[in-house]
């Protein structure tokens, strides 16, 4: 029956030490502190006081109320310190934590956490690999069978053993100063325990082992998240370069087709698309954000049609019915400029009368509506409703509304042989900086 009572403490214990990392994870400026492997003293001193408020508030919890000696992480919380943040912030730690076991009499904490936390500094400078620390396991039978069958680096399974005997010879310093000062001078656990068994020595071993762990373990899923949601956001990124390079050769393809057209046959009109060409080119090379002013996607959008009309002449007409409040609203960059292609690719080049194009623009419900319609020869309903699929420019701009916008954005298209297409988008209102400061 006794024996179950020192397990369950030492089960509480463990508990504790899961529930302070936790807590540390919670706070922004301890998560930036664990994404960083180099650190500025300043960066080590308040890392370390991360640890001294947390680890040292448990040690004054079991010198305030004793019968809540679980709580007391003192030793573990500063070799964890050492560890993750090295000397200055293992030292420091240890100076911290053990304050309030000072003030209770036990003189000999402060010299103890503090050599602990050294030796968290000492075993994080023999590390090969600072993600070593991060990989640490107490199963000593999975890290010998790597060890001899090869599969781990050697220094880094000889690390392993290291970080294991290092944290058993923790408490074996405990124990010896605790029997040395005849129980006053560190606090022991296990010191009030009438004759404890081999299994709850071996376990009180294992929790202190344990206990330095859980806390490694949190921290490094919580490093983990962190730098999933930086590849994320780097993938994205990456995404969003690599559809918006699909569509400039083919639209640059096409313009160079025009002008190679027209050298001959009229060599001003051919200097006037080249003019035109530069800007958008010049608009192209400058532009490196996703998002732009619907004001310079338009602007954009009349140099590209300028070319078109130098192509067609008066059979193609182009019509703009903008909402002025509209042309401050963030859309992403070469949004206009595929659907009117394929309006004048596939809807009104063969029409012989040619025809209009509109863009229009409105703002409801928080939400920016973008309509583009032309009243050409319209598309087939066959190949309608394969449209987002192997149409290169209209599903290169609803693949980047996904990317950008997720599920908060919606890009239809109706279309009717011989009636024209009509393309509509619609996502979030959001201001330019200069509309937002007006």
């Amino acid at each position: 029956m006794l024996q179950q009572q020192h397990l369950v403490v030492l089960l509480v214990k463990l508990a504790v030490a899961a529930s302070l990392a936790s807590i540390l994870t919670r706070f922004n400026a301890f998560q930036q502190m664990l994404m960083r492997e180099e650190r500025t003293l300043m960066q080590r001193v308040q890392l370390a006081l991360s640890f001294s408020i947390l680890f040292g508030a448990g040690v004054a919890t079991r010198v305030l109320i004793p019968a809540y000696q679980a709580v007391d992480l003192g030793l573990e919380g500063s070799l964890a310190a050492g560890l993750v943040g090295g000397y200055v912030t293992g030292l420091l730690s240890g100076v911290l934590i053990s304050i309030p076991a000072m003030f209770n009499g036990e003189l000999m904490s402060m010299p103890l956490f503090a050599g602990i936390g050294v030796l968290g500094g000492l075993l994080r400078d023999v590390a090969q690999d600072k993600e070593d620390v991060w990989r640490f396991s107490p199963f000593l039978d999975l890290t010998l069978s790597r060890l001899l069958r090869g599969r781990q680096n050697f220094r880094r399974s000889a690390f392993q053993l290291l970080c294991l005997a290092s944290i058993v010879l923790a408490e074996l310093l405990r124990l010896f100063v605790a029997k040395l000062f005849d129980g006053k001078g560190v606090f022991l656990l296990e010191q009030n325990w009438k004759d404890p068994s081999v299994l709850t020595v071996f376990a009180t071993y294992l929790c202190t082992v344990l206990c330095v762990t859980l806390p490694l373990k949190i921290w490094n899923n919580t490093r983990n998240e962190e730098k999933l949601e930086a590849q994320q956001a780097s993938l994205t990124e990456a995404r969003l370069a690599a559809l918006t390079r699909q569509i400039n050769p083919h639209f640059l393809f096409n313009t160079l087709n025009t002008v190679s057209s027209l050298i001959r046959t009229d060599p001003n009109k051919a200097r006037g698309v080249v003019y035109k060409l530069s800007s958008i080119l010049r608009r192209l090379l400058r532009n490196t954000e996703n998002l732009t002013p619907l004001r310079e996607e338009l602007s954009f959008i009349e140099n590209y049609m300028a070319i078109e009309l130098v192509r067609f002449g008066d059979k193609l007409r182009f019509v703009k019915e903008i909402d002025p409040d509209t042309l401050d609203r963030l859309v992403p960059s070469m949004l206009l400029q595929p659907l009117i292609e394929n309006s004048i690719k596939h809807g009104l080049s063969s029409k012989v009368e040619g025809g209009v194009i509109r863009v229009r623009s409105r703002l409801a419900d928080g939400r920016l509506h973008i309509l583009v319609e032309d009243d050409g020869v319209g598309i087939p309903e066959s190949k309608l409703a394969r449209l987002f699929d192997e149409g290169i420019g209209v599903s290169n701009v609803n693949e980047r509304l996904k990317v950008l916008f997720g599920h908060n954005c919606r890009m239809w298209i109706d279309s009717r042989p011989d009636e024209g297409t009509r393309t509509g988008i619609e996502i979030p209102e959001i201001h330019t900086a200069l509309a937002a400061a007006s």
